[in-house]
């Protein structure tokens, strides 16, 4: 699989510079961690899911979260993990498909082993498993769990953490909370693939609910526990973990109270009037914001709940040719003393020693999502994208 793979060869090679890598569930985990782009979750109880799975592999998905927990009844749970072994084994029946990751979202610990045995030969597709409302004393028990599954199997299998709990917002507890889960997820570090905010569940501890024209940023008290996520979990120098964008929840504005915020100009200079006018009825301009928020502070991808926010996603995940020029420069071998250079785009400085870890998960980025054409911006690719 790779990131536009779903476009035709000769517009990837129109698009891009350097177009994204090949990957599969056997790649390595740095590169999955970092390729994981919009994850789109799904209930596990619709009846057709094979389907859906591989309807949205064929539109640019590359990893799905199918979910036991908060998307279904308490009531569907048996139901539920009854359909995923129904629709796994579908799955792997079908010569030539190559599926998203796909990791299933469980309710306790005991879900693990348990699906995974049920699986049978089909488990080969999954990737690993989502661990809601994680801290170290409720998320050690899940760990544990998946480690025992993953040997009984033979399979490797990850691990995301959802950082959603309420221990986690109230400034009383929130360092100790996270000291804990940094000592849970250190201690099982090969099988944390990345970490997921939710958002949605910090704001329920407040009775709070973001519109459609705000981020995830403007909510205070929200932005405060994702920049003291990012600064004990999410560092550059080697203990840190990918943390991946909060959920956004909108697809549709009926009204609006203040003015759209995505520019006329760029899609001007492409003639792509209309795909703006598309986005902003779909509150898609407030998701663009948000992603750019999302990646000036730390994070990389996103969760999304509705297949259109997928491609703006990995539009936004694309490094820009200017990007990918400085990132070069200041990791070039003769830099290696430091100093500072002028940027080949002439307009900023590069620092050589400080902008080494910036310029190293640049080229990551680069590796996975590609790098766009000189004279290609975001509008051109999620023009591209969009499926015929």
């Amino acid at each position: 699989m790779r990131h536009f793979g779903h476009i035709a060869p000769e517009v990837r090679q129109r698009l891009f510079h350097q177009e994204p890598c090949e990957f599969t569930v056997d790649s390595s985990a740095q590169l999955l961690s970092a390729a994981l782009g919009a994850t789109l979750y799904s209930p596990a109880t619709r009846p057709r899911l094979a389907d859906d799975i591989v309807k949205q592999a064929g539109n640019g998905v590359v990893s799905m979260v199918l979910c036991l927990e908060d998307s279904i009844d308490d009531a569907d749970v048996v139901a539920g993990e009854e359909n995923l072994v129904r629709q796994f084994a579908d799955l792997d029946s079908r010569a030539g498909v190559e599926p998203p990751l796909l990791f299933i979202r469980v309710r306790v610990p005991e879900q693990i082993p348990d699906l995974v045995r049920r699986l049978g030969d089909s488990a080969r597709l999954l990737s690993g498993f989502v661990m809601p409302k994680f801290t170290e004393e409720r998320g050690i028990p899940f760990l544990e769990a998946l480690t025992a599954a993953e040997a009984e199997s033979g399979r490797r299998l990850f691990a995301m953490p959802v950082l959603e709990s309420p221990e986690l917002l109230y400034r009383e507890s929130r360092v100790d909370t996270l000291e804990g889960i940094a000592r849970a997820v250190d201690k099982f570090r090969d099988r944390v693939l990345a970490l997921r905010l939710g958002v949605t569940d910090f704001c329920s501890s407040y009775g709070l609910r973001r519109a459609p024209d705000m981020t995830a940023y403007d909510v205070q008290i929200v932005a405060s526990v994702i920049a003291d996520v990012v600064n004990m979990l999410g560092r550059a120098d080697g203990t840190g973990f990918t943390v991946t964008g909060p959920v956004w929840e909108y697809f549709r504005v009926p009204e609006r109270m203040f003015k759209p915020q995505l520019r006329q100009s760029p899609f001007l200079e492409v003639q792509a009037v209309e795909l703006r006018e598309k986005l902003i009825e779909h509150a898609m301009d407030g998701l663009l914001r948000e992603i750019s928020l999302d990646q000036a502070n730390g994070l990389l991808g996103k969760t999304c709940i509705h297949p259109s926010h997928v491609l703006p996603v990995h539009a936004l995940s694309v490094v820009s040719h200017e990007e990918f020029s400085d990132a070069q420069d200041i990791l070039r071998p003769e830099r290696g003393g430091g100093g500072v250079l002028r940027s080949a785009y002439t307009n900023k400085m590069n620092e050589v020693k400080p902008h080494r870890a910036w310029a190293e998960r640049t080229l990551l980025r680069a590796e996975v999502f590609g790098v766009a054409g000189e004279d290609v911006g975001f509008v051109e690719l999620l023009a591209a994208g969009i499926p015929g």
